[in-house]
């Protein structure tokens, strides 16, 4: 059974042990393009292009990152509410056009950090933010697929006449990813997402929460892809690699206390999922054997920190056994972001592909 192996670019060296989000120029050109390159040679299918409100625009960044690779993939984050839903379409499939087809998907976030969104001038509460990106991924899917034009009345966009003459260059289109965890969350996720993404919990309940959202889907009569993120740290040996992960906690910890505590880029966060990180490493440092969470009270409720340690082999194992459950792609990004790339392209990404092949599609 087939999976999907995403990665995530930046367009500077920065991570909780290497180089700062806030510090140095902003946009390294020449490494983004090394760090895109080191991913689509390693075998990546796509990247992630993350949305901050102080950071690049991560359209541009896409386009820097696709005319500088041969077949690598972009998934694109953004916030729904802040371009409307018909030219977000039209970017899109404009892109998808110029990049030959099928290198272009699209990743929505309804914002888990009220500060962030302030910052773009979006001042509405959490469960108003999914009731929007309900209507913005219907109002886009719409778009990208409508043969004629059509009209829209909702609660946060009106149209008359909406069509784009630009559709995605395959069959295929563009999927749509969705993240968020909350009942609010599950309820749009469940009715428009191609792809549900899940940051790195435990087995048990990721399994809970896959069947808790394919319920949901179902309801609707549709059928959901999910996506498992996580921060492999992998070495020649068991030993080497939970040594390396003990350094990475140092590391963290004496950064965090340099900044005066947990990183500031997302000391407001009110993420239902980060929070049920931060309760996962509140129980216990290490689940299911491999899925450590050294890092993840370190640095707050800041997205995926979790991460799975050991050789190549027993990480790629640990992987799939969510693929088992029902995971079929994989997000994975690095500690030591562009090392850790090269690194994975070795033996980590072959062994998850043969190990996924060998694994019988679900009844």
């Amino acid at each position: 059974m087939p999976i999907e192996i995403l990665g995530m670019v930046g367009t500077r060296e920065a991570s909780e042990t290497r180089g700062s989000y806030f510090d140095g120029p902003t946009v390294d050109t020449a490494y983004l393009t090394r760090f895109a390159k080191a991913h689509d040679e390693a075998g990546f299918d796509r990247v992630l292009i993350g949305y901050g409100a102080t950071a690049p625009d991560g359209f541009a960044v896409a386009g820097h990152v696709l005319a500088h690779t041969d077949r690598l993939g972009v998934l694109i984050a953004h916030r729904p509410g802040f371009v409307t839903p018909t030219l977000v379409a039209r970017k899109l499939a404009t892109l998808d056009q110029l990049t030959g087809g099928g290198r272009v998907a699209i990743h929505h976030i309804s914002g888990g950090n009220d500060a962030d969104q302030r910052r773009d001038g979006d001042f509405a509460d959490h469960d108003t933010r999914y009731e929007r990106t309900a209507e913005f991924m219907d109002v886009l899917r719409r778009t990208l697929t409508s043969e004629t034009p059509f009209d829209h009345e909702g609660s946060f966009y009106r149209y008359e006449g909406a069509y784009s003459s630009v559709k995605p260059a395959t069959a295929a289109g563009i999927p749509l990813f969705f993240g968020g965890q909350s009942d609010a969350a599950v309820a749009v996720g469940a009715q428009h997402a191609d792809v549900y993404m899940l940051f790195g919990e435990p087995l048990e309940q990721t399994a809970d929460r896959i069947a808790l959202l394919r319920a949901a889907a179902a309801k609707h009569g549709r059928t959901l892809r999910f996506s498992l993120s996580t921060r492999p740290i992998i070495a020649d040996t068991e030993d080497a690699a939970w040594a390396r992960a003990e350094a990475i906690t140092a590391e963290t910890r004496r950064r965090a206390e340099a900044a005066g505590g947990t990183s500031p880029q997302f000391a407001t966060s009110n993420s239902v999922a980060s929070a049920r990180l931060q309760e996962a490493a509140a129980r216990q440092q290490v689940h299911d054997e491999r899925l450590w969470f050294g890092v993840t009270a370190l640095t707050g409720p800041g997205g995926n920190s979790s991460g799975h340690v050991g050789t190549a082999q027993q990480v790629a194992g640990a992987l799939l056994r969510y693929h088992e459950i029902g995971v079929d792609t994989f997000l994975i990004r690095g500690f030591d972001p562009y090392e850790d790339v090269v690194d994975w392209g070795r033996e980590l990404i072959p062994a998850l592909r043969a190990g996924a092949a060998r694994i019988p599609v679900p009844a």
